[in-house]
């Protein structure tokens, strides 16, 4: 009887130590979004975006995609300037030249993009229009010229209803109006590179 007994007891904590041992390796699973089918699409006049753009794409990996338009924006600051703000007024939608095949195999999709007179700028409207992000995680990232990201990471979100947009990212690049184009580069890139890192893992893009 007391063999029995003993035996029944070693089962038992047996049993015990392996539901521990379950619970420790559930618990330890790591939360992040674990990316795998990655798409960073992003809009950059002064190279500053394509700068932040390329520093996740190095540590996320993924498919990354500059948008262009059928009909580029002039090359004089000014008019673009004018351009943009009459697109804003009237809710003109410029036309991609960009196309993406199949974005459903996509899970995760940054947009990056310069904040243009406090706004989103039209061609990532366009582009937030065009394509059906529904279910999937949405990134904002963003440069400006030390303005901040005025109403662009709002728009994101009203854009994409449907979607899980995540915290974005912001920092200071060039000022076209002050005749400074890239700026992050050199000491500043690598600056830049220490930020983002750290944004990806404070929302779990990155361990």
């Amino acid at each position: 009887m007391k063999m029995i007994m003993h035996s029944l007891l070693a089962f038992l904590l047996l049993i015990g130590a392996c539901s521990s041992q379950t619970e420790s390796v559930t618990s330890t699973v790591d939360a992040t979004l674990v990316p795998r089918n990655v798409l960073i699409v992003y809009l950059s006049r002064t190279s500053n975006t394509r700068a932040i753009a390329d520093i996740i794409h190095q540590h996320v990996g993924g498919k990354l995609v500059a948008l262009e338009l059928e009909n580029p924006y002039p090359e004089n600051y000014r008019a673009t300037v004018e351009q943009v703000a009459r697109e804003n007024e009237t809710g003109f939608l410029p036309p991609l030249k960009t196309k993406i095949d199949n974005i459903q195999q996509y899970d995760v999709v940054f947009v990056g993009f310069p904040t243009w007179g406090m706004q989103l700028p039209p061609p990532m409207k366009s582009f937030l229009r065009q394509y059906e992000l529904k279910g999937k995680t949405v990134i904002p990232f963003n440069t400006n010229g030390g303005y901040g990201i005025g109403t662009t990471f709002q728009t994101v979100k009203e854009l994409c209803p449907n979607s899980n947009v995540v915290d974005g990212f912001t920092m200071r690049g060039g000022s076209e109006r002050d005749g400074q184009l890239l700026v992050i580069q050199g000491e500043k890139a690598k600056e830049a590179e220490t930020d983002v890192v750290k944004w990806l893992r404070e929302i779990n893009v990155l361990k």
